[in-house]
């Protein structure tokens, strides 16, 4: 594990915030001011599209950056929203831009955090690319993405809940998958 390239800022470049859920921390096509860290709790990067569904971009919990491209771009892409109350830690914009061009250790622990996520979501699109529900679902768990509701997979996974459901009874039905209480399951 590499260390924190976020030690090389200045200490005021780093703020926390306490968080409830359904709290918003930015919207869509807002100005960009700085990246985030979940220190504990969720946030989800969330965007609506043309039908009005709801689609999860991503998920970061303890430990997990979101908003990175925000030093790059004028507006954030998405809306953050908190799904489950905790504390983030905002990363001023104009700090990590002064730092990468004037530290080396600075900029190249942030580009291996950024390839690091590209591997990941690269992962996830393969994921996505599982045509079967069941499938996918299975190789979600797999990758431990199933920790929150069924609704929350369903979303993460490209799937409406009425078929991520469908596809979990089903692999009940097979002995693929237990259900250990409502809305929780299991691998056999």
């Amino acid at each position: 594990m590499f260390s924190d390239p976020f030690s090389h800022l200045p200490a005021d470049a780093r703020r926390t915030l306490d968080m409830r859920k359904g709290d918003v921390l930015f919207r869509q096509n807002q100005t960009t001011s700085g990246l985030y860290r979940v220190v504990s709790g969720c946030v989800t990067l969330q965007r609506t599209g043309l039908g009005g569904d709801t689609l999860t971009l991503h998920r970061a919990v303890s430990g997990g950056f979101f908003a990175e491209a925000s030093v790059f771009s004028a507006t954030y892409h998405c809306d953050a929203v908190c799904t489950e109350a905790g504390n983030v830690m905002k990363i001023a914009k104009a700090d990590v831009v002064a730092t990468m061009q004037s530290n080396p250790a600075f900029s190249e622990g942030f580009t291996r955090l950024l390839a690091v996520q590209v591997q990941q979501y690269r992962a996830h699109i393969e994921l996505l690319a599982i045509p079967s529900a069941k499938e996918r679902i299975l190789a979600a768990v797999k990758a431990g993405y199933f920790d929150a509701t069924v609704t929350e997979l369903a979303t993460r996974i490209n799937l409406s809940h009425e078929a991520c459901y469908r596809a979990l009874r089903g692999l009940c039905d097979d002995g693929r998958m237990i259900r250990v209480c409502r809305g929780k399951y299991t691998l056999s």
